[in-house]
């Protein structure tokens, strides 16, 4: 195990803001990874997993403990049953890189994926979902590290305990187990998935069903046009993503939004969320809570193309994205009576 001191941690995130980690090891095997849990244990020091930095905020004073950038690689494939074919993925690797070699093989399953940064290790933990996907439908295990036994375990999709944006790794038992690899089972020459609005308008009312590669595509394009793509040029994408989840509502609150949202004159898009539940889209809140594409707050603000996106215009400090993701959270909550849940996380907080 190689472990370094005061390594700047900005620069490994696609914000790009925070201060320095105390000690840092980029662990390629499991040793590495118990090696380092030892090192802040006998020294009763926090430890933070990182993978590929793009869901994070890092505090400005950095973190004071070991952080952990999981470096894992390697990509199995086998047979399963009924053209399924199980894949099994270690932690480091691109997500990104991994989806577009399954679509290129003609697997179905992730393709509205596309375009996700980070690697495949983070996925399970917020159940990443996007254009009407989410990992958990093709998961079938995740493989871990006890943090607190140090032993390998395994966990079922049933045992992950899967829901909108969340599992037991972000819930019951944040912070215990550290992901080190994850299986899925892709269906080899399986339709794409096209339930989601802006794909069913990208292809209209085609006269062939669209290919997994021509999905992939569309899923790059509109992200593209959102900036949700990471690219060097374009100050958009210095972001974490997309920084509130979409509110999920109990029938009775949801009819005390809509009855406020009625009162303003306004008409709130809403999408059942299942079992009596409704969704509202987090981006409809921000902008009629009075914060427009484009809206700027210092060196943060929020992204031209996607009003979900905070992002950082060239030197932004961690403080000031948390004032704006504050403000704007105040402002829906005394418009509207919704508390916006973040979906990045928080660290040196």
């Amino acid at each position: 195990m190689l472990l370094l001191e005061n390594v700047p941690l900005a620069g490994l995130t696609t914000l790009g803001v925070g201060g320095p980690a105390r000690y840092f090891c980029e662990a390629r095997n499991e040793q590495d990874i118990r090696d380092a849990v030892v090192f802040a244990r006998e020294r009763d020091l926090p430890l933070f997993v990182m993978g590929g930095g793009s869901n994070l905020v890092v505090a400005d004073a950095g973190f004071p403990g070991v952080v952990i950038r999981i470096a894992l690689l390697g990509i199995k494939q086998r047979s399963a049953r009924r053209g399924q074919v199980l894949f099994s993925v270690a932690a480091g690797e691109d997500w990104d890189a991994f989806v577009a070699g399954t679509v290129q093989s003609r697997f179905a399953g992730l393709e509205c994926l596309s375009g996700i940064p980070g690697t495949v290790g983070g996925t399970p933990i917020q159940n990443v979902g996007a254009y009407g996907q989410e990992v958990s439908e093709t998961i079938v295990e995740v493989q871990a590290i006890d943090l607190e036994s140090l032993e390998s375990v395994r966990f079922s999709s049933a045992e992950c305990q899967f829901s909108y944006r969340s599992s037991r790794f972000n819930r019951s038992d944040r912070g215990r187990y550290l992901i080190t690899g994850v299986d899925f089972t892709l269906l080899h020459g399986g339709n794409p998935t096209l339930r989601y609005p802006d794909l069913r308008e990208h292809f209209g009312t085609p006269s062939t069903q669209p290919t997994l590669a021509e999905v992939r595509d569309a899923v790059l394009t509109i992200r593209r046009s959102k900036s949700m793509v990471i690219s060097p040029g374009d100050q958009n994408s210095r972001s974490a993503g997309s920084f509130f989840k979409n509110p999920i509502l109990p029938v009775k609150r949801y009819d005390e939004v809509v009855a406020r949202v009625i009162a303003k004159g306004l008409r709130l898009p809403s999408y059942p969320g299942g079992d009596g539940y409704w969704k509202i889209p987090a981006a409809w809140l921000v902008e009629h809570a009075g914060f427009s594409k484009g809206y700027t707050r210092g060196a943060a603000g929020i992204s031209t193309r996607h009003t979900l996106a905070i992002v950082n215009r060239g030197n932004a400090t961690a403080a000031e994205i948390v004032a704006l993701k504050e403000e704007i959270q105040e402002r829906a909550r005394y418009e509207f009576g919704v508390e916006l849940e973040t979906e990045p996380v928080f660290v040196g907080f």
